[in-house]
């Protein structure tokens, strides 16, 4: 089978989410024999910061402007098995037209931001990446957030068909590994600087660090403005590309994984970086969101916070009972949340679509 896809990089993983997961996947679909021709624009800052360049399965094709690499976009679409756009493509839009006047088998949009995506209409804005017809033209709408994000899709934008294709680890990377004394921290924290995480990270993981003035705390993720508060026993890690995230997870005591505020409107949310954690076998503690229970157990793979007594309450727990939950959620994930089981979901949904189109 051939994909063809459309995004925003696969190249370069500085401050976004996407390009790690497509690595991921990418590579777990060349393991089940798919070929993958990914097309994204070379623009400057993934140029600066790029930290990958091949991936086995994958035609990486990094090109200039749109124009000139209109045909050759054409001609990989039309013997296409699926040909897939995702938000945030800086191409979206001609992408997208070339997509659904394809004759790909599947046309496919993937919205990796759909809570980003529903909060920016709901603004009076529209991202630049949507067909200005919405997504009615497309076999199949993938969502990153399930839950009432799929209902907004259908209802919105037009979606015939809308499925979740939640975030995935994978454990060729996200694995138990050795501390490394950089990263150690009784609590951690991995992410982009984002103002709508800030208010649960002040009181999840800021308010704590005050507490605990002996214990230490890392934050590990760009773009952090100067003025971010400081306490003595909080560091940071500015630059961490994916092939650190393990060694990060599991220098840690615990971790800490908080959700985006427009994410947490829409429920059924889990973050990559959630799944990811997980897979290393670090204790995570976690905000709390509609559906979390879907992924993971409270209280018996993962913890769940809501006020900073419960992250303090968290670290004074004994080591025996964390680490045994810690591997509690790492089998579950193993077992339900890799690149190699969204494969799998990819292809039932797929197969969901056809059906709904009449047997394509």
């Amino acid at each position: 089978m051939k994909i063809v896809i459309f995004g925003l990089t696969i190249s370069s993983s500085r401050g976004n989410g996407h390009a790690t997961l497509w690595r991921g996947m990418i590579k777990a679909l060349a393991h089940r024999g798919y070929r993958v021709v990914f097309f994204e624009r070379d623009v400057p800052h993934h140029a600066e910061h790029r930290d990958c360049w091949e991936i086995p399965g994958c035609d990486l094709v990094l090109y200039p402007d749109w124009g000139g690499i209109a045909k050759h976009a054409e001609t990989q679409v039309a013997d296409a098995d699926v040909a897939m756009v995702t938000s945030c493509c800086p191409d979206g839009v001609a992408a997208s037209d070339l997509v659904l006047g394809s004759k790909a088998q599947r046309r496919v949009f993937y919205d990796l931001d759909t809570p980003a995506t529903l909060a920016w209409l709901t603004a009076g804005e529209r991202p630049a990446y949507l067909p200005p017809d919405g997504l009615g033209g497309f076999d199949l709408v993938l969502s990153c957030t399930g839950g009432r994000a799929l209902t907004e899709l259908r209802e919105r934008l037009g979606a015939r068909v809308a499925v979740p294709l939640y975030g995935w680890a994978d454990p060729e990377v996200h694995r138990p590994v050795p501390m490394v004394g950089t990263y150690m921290a009784d609590l951690s924290y991995l992410g982009t600087y984002a103002e709508d995480r800030q208010e649960t990270l002040e009181r999840l993981f800021l308010d704590p660090a005050r507490r605990l003035p002996r214990r230490r705390f890392v934050i590990g993720g760009a773009q952090y403005p100067h003025d971010f508060p400081r306490t003595p026993n909080l560091f940071f890690v500015r630059d961490l590309p994916p092939g650190e995230h393990a060694a990060f997870f599991c220098s840690s005591r615990f971790t800490l994984n908080v959700t985006r505020g427009a994410m947490k409107r829409m429920g059924w949310c889990p973050s990559g970086r959630l799944f990811e954690s997980a897979a290393c076998g670090v204790p995570i503690i976690s905000d709390s969101f509609d559906g979390l229970d879907s992924f993971f157990e409270p209280g018996h793979e993962i913890l769940v916070a809501r006020e900073t007594d419960d992250v303090t309450t968290a670290l004074a727990l004994p080591r025996a009972h964390v680490e045994q939950m810690a591997r509690r959620a790492r089998a579950r994930a193993l077992a339900e949340h890799t690149a190699d089981r969204r494969v799998i979901d990819l292809r039932n949904a797929l197969e969901t679509a056809g059906k709904r189109a009449g047997g394509m």
